[in-house]
Parts: structure tokens; C-alpha cells; sequence
């Protein structure tokens, strides 16, 4: 879909917020407490500790340059082009803020890892709505997740960090270092995935019952919830059965359960967490993210 100008506009200045936080928490929380930070930047880290006078931006922007070809054959020209806005934009203040303020040391480094892995996970959040990446492993967690749809983006993108943070753990012979970005990269994984796709996961349930259309009417009365019918067979009895399809609130689900006990107790239901529903009742269509 084309963008108008003011929407351009409105996802350039986002894609600066989240890049600018992106940096923050790399150089107020991860650097100062030596923290193990992932991704493109944590390599840029191992280099810098061998050639100090290489800054750290700088590398980063270096070591993107295959993934960003590799990107934009795969994800198309408009992520590239933001995605290349968003990754300048981080390494930029990751070089420029130093320069005006150094972060002293935290007394906790626990405390350090919980916010740096608030910041950064809401800097992500941020840039990944608007349809960009950071590079780095952000764009390698993107690709995953053509192949491995049903995995949130900030799992596969935990999975992408996790082996930079074991190399940095290697090359500082610290564990601690390692163990801290273990834990920051985790909470800003979860705070990632909140920004993304909100805090409210859905959840979806199928149920099995000699009493469908009385399940489904107490739950589209009552818990004004919409069901859906499938066809299904029973694999022992060779009976047809109806099954009944129903997407609805986290916070529903106690409602739910109570109202199929009491409607059918012998009702066989499986509840499953869904990460997004899109449509009336739920979230709206946006950008893929």
C-alpha cells in the first residue's frame, strides 16, 4: 500500500525514537555495567575490544552491508530503505552519546539488565511496527521467520542474539557478561513481543461435544464471543462430529471453561495461545510484522 507523505513522515520520526533508545540502552545500561549486548552490535563489541580505536557505530554499519543485500533481495525495497534509516540512525547515536555523556557503572547490574532490556526491547518494538529492522540479526530473525511463521519475532530473534552473547562471553572470558545479556536480552524479548503484539495474547479454542450449538450459544450470548463450525470425525467411533472454533480474550478464558463445563462436562476442549487475531472484536490490520 502507498504511504502519503505525512505517513512517511510519522514512520521516519518513529523509526528515529526507537533507533535513539536502541542506543541508549546499549551505551547507558549494556557498556558501563559490561553487559553482553547481541546481535551485529555485540560483534562490533569483540572487534572494538581488539582495535579500541574502531567505534563501535562504525563497525556496525560495515558488518550490515551483506546483511542488508541479503535483506532487501528477500524482504523488498521498503523495508531497506527504512531499515537502512533505522540502522544509521542507532549506530550514529551509539557513537555520538558517549561523546556528551558517559554512563557511570550501575551498583546493581541486575538492575542494569532490567532496564537496559526495557529500553531496548521498546526501542525494537518501536522500529519493528513501522515495518524496519536495526540490521544485524534482526534481519536474519525476519528471514526466519518466513520459514517459521508461528514463532513470535522476538523469540527467533533471542535465538539469533544468544550465540553473539556466548561469543562475547568467550572473547571477555567473563560468564557474568554472558549471563547478564542472557537476561536483558530475554526481558527486552518479551517487552519486544508486548510492543508488537500486545500485552492481551489471544487465545484460541477447539471444542469437541455431543452439544455444540448449546456450547455455541451460551458463548455468543453471554460471552459475546463468535464460533465457528468444523467438520470433524471421530478416528475410533467414525461418527461426524462438529467442532467448535472460538478466538477470545486471555482474561476470557476462566469464562470459557466454566460455561463448557457447565453446558457439556464430558466436552473435550483444547485452548492454545495465539500471539495475534486480526478482525472485528480483535486487533486491526497493519504492517507485517
Amino acid at each position: 500500500m502507498k504511504r502519503t507523505p505525512a505517513q512517511l513522515l510519522k514512520n521516519y520520526l518513529f523509526i528515529m525514537l526507537g533507533s535513539a533508545l536502541y542506543a541508549l540502552a546499549f551505551d547507558a545500561f549494556f557498556v558501563p555495567n559490561s553487559v553482553a549486548f547481541g546481535g551485529v552490535t555485540g560483534l562490533a563489541q569483540i572487534v572494538n575490544f581488539f582495535l579500541p580505536k574502531a567505534p563501535v557505530g562504525t563497525l556496525v554499519i560495515v558488518f550490515n552491508i551483506p546483511l542488508f543485500l541479503l535483506g532487501w533481495r528477500l524482504l523488498g525495497g521498503h523495508m531497506l530503505v527504512s531499515s537502512l534509516a533505522a540502522m544509521t540512525v542507532s549506530s550514529l547515536f551509539i557513537d555520538l552519546i558517549p561523546l556528551f555523556y558517559e554512563f557511570p557503572p550501575m551498583e546493581d547490574k541486575l538492575l542494569a539488565c532490567i532496564f537496559g532490556g526495557v529500553v531496548l526491547g521498546i526501542g525494537l518494538g518501536i522500529i519493528f511496527l513501522q515495518g524496519a529492522t536495526t540490521g544485524g540479526t534482526e534481519i536474519v530473525a525476519r528471514l526466519l521467520k518466513l520459514k517459521l511463521s508461528w514463532l513470535p519475532l522476538g523469540k527467533l530473534l533471542l535465538i539469533a542474539d544468544l550465540v553473539v552473547v556466548a561469543l562475547v562471553a568467550v572473547v571477555f572470558r567473563n560468564i557474568n557478561t554472558a549471563l547478564y545479556g542472557v537476561v536483558a536480552l530475554y526481558i527486552s524479548t518479551l517487552v519486544m513481543d508486548w510492543a508488537l503484539y500486545g500485552m492481551d495474547n489471544a487465545k484460541v479454542a477447539y471444542i469437541i461435544s455431543d452439544r455444540p450449538e448449546a456450547i455455541a450459544r451460551v458463548i455468543m450470548d453471554e460471552l459475546d464471543r463468535s464460533v465457528t463450525y468444523l467438520q470433524g470425525e471421530g478416528g475410533y467411533s467414525g461418527q461426524s462430529k462438529r467442532v467448535i472454533l472460538c478466538a477470545f480474550k486471555q482474561r476470557q478464558i476462566v469464562a470459557i471453561k466454566e460455561t463448557v463445563r457447565q453446558v457439556d462436562p464430558n466436552a473435550f476442549m483444547i485452548v492454545t495461545t495465539s500471539h495475534e487475531v486480526l478482525g472485528e472484536g480483535f486487533g486491526s490490520y497493519h504492517n507485517e510484522v
